[in-house]
């Protein structure tokens, strides 16, 4: 079955200073384009989940997260310099406020409190991102939450694969259906052809040869024949449904085989000189385009 190159996944594990959260996001791409967005990772573990994304999500724009909250024990690093920034910018500002200062004159003291009390809840004060979180000694345990977060983005890409399969399928299906219909139409847009250009020499007045006029109605006919571009058509949808049912990542091919079935259905449009044609071709190349859209999340 085939897999979307949308999914997400989420995992944790409990070290002993607190939780860490793993959480990777994928979206289509050409390529295995993986952006690790953390700075917990020890650098020499860094390559090595690099290979673990390689190696399970195969393709795709994967976005890998991870996140640090200390436990209730947990000791908590403040950024002085930071808190001392923000206290004396914050103070500025609400110094340059007249009303403000007057309201408030004689309580100095409580305001600087509660200033204070503020800036220490920004989220950048207090420094979760130490690099000392991951050891040797609870790597397991992170190792494990990455492989667990990993597995749960394959479990929702097989999911939206098959919602994939289902739609794909379909509308190739509704091509092939849609052939079918072109070929009831084909004689009676060559006996179509042919009346006309009866009619056209009629109003001219013409007088011809019957027999070399059947030879020009052949080789006239002839370059509208699109029996070739019926059986190429026919052959592509069924390799497109051979390769989706027999490859585990069929994404790449799969553009191929569709850039060959639309130039034999834009072929069959030039081809036409039947308005019904017309019609089933324009519905045949907007079917065509939603499994484009579709193919283009196949892994």
């Amino acid at each position: 079955m085939i897999k979307s190159m949308t999914g997400y996944g989420k995992a944790e594990a409990i070290l002993e200073a607190g939780k860490l959260t793993v959480e990777i996001k994928t979206l289509n791409g050409k390529n295995s384009d993986a952006n690790i967005k953390t700075q917990l990772i020890p650098k020499d573990k860094e390559l090595l989940i690099r290979q673990k994304i390689a190696e399970s999500l195969q393709r795709g724009t994967i976005d890998f997260f991870m996140s640090w909250e200390p436990g209730a024990g947990a000791a908590r690093k403040i950024n002085p310099d930071l808190v001392k920034e923000y206290f004396s910018q914050m103070k500025e500002i609400r110094n340059s406020l007249t009303s403000y200062r007057a309201a408030n004159f004689g309580d100095q003291s409580r305001m600087d409190n509660e200033l204070l009390a503020n800036i220490m809840r920004f989220p950048d004060v207090i420094d979760n991102s130490r690099q000392d979180i991951i050891t040797e000694e609870n790597w397991p345990l992170v190792e494990k939450a990455v492989d667990e977060a990993l597995a749960a983005v394959n479990e929702y890409r097989t999911k939206e694969g098959d919602a994939l399969y289902k739609d794909v399928t379909s509308r190739v299906g509704m091509i092939m259906a849609l052939e079918d219909e072109v070929e009831k139409l084909e004689g009676e847009r060559l006996d179509t052809v042919r009346e006309r250009l009866q009619k056209n020499l009629a109003e001219l007045g013409q007088k011809v040869d019957p027999s070399r006029f059947e030879q020009e109605m052949i080789f006239y006919l002839e370059k509208l024949d699109i029996n070739e571009e019926k059986v190429r058509l026919r052959q592509h949808c069924k390799y497109f449904l051979d390769t989706i049912d027999g490859e585990p990542y069929p994404g790449k091919k799969l553009g191929f085989i569709i850039q060959e079935m639309g130039r034999e259905i834009n072929t069959t449009g030039s081809k036409a000189n039947h308005a019904g044609i017309q019609k089933i071709v324009v519905r045949m190349k907007d079917e065509l385009e939603k499994v484009r859209e579709q193919s283009m999340n196949i892994l």
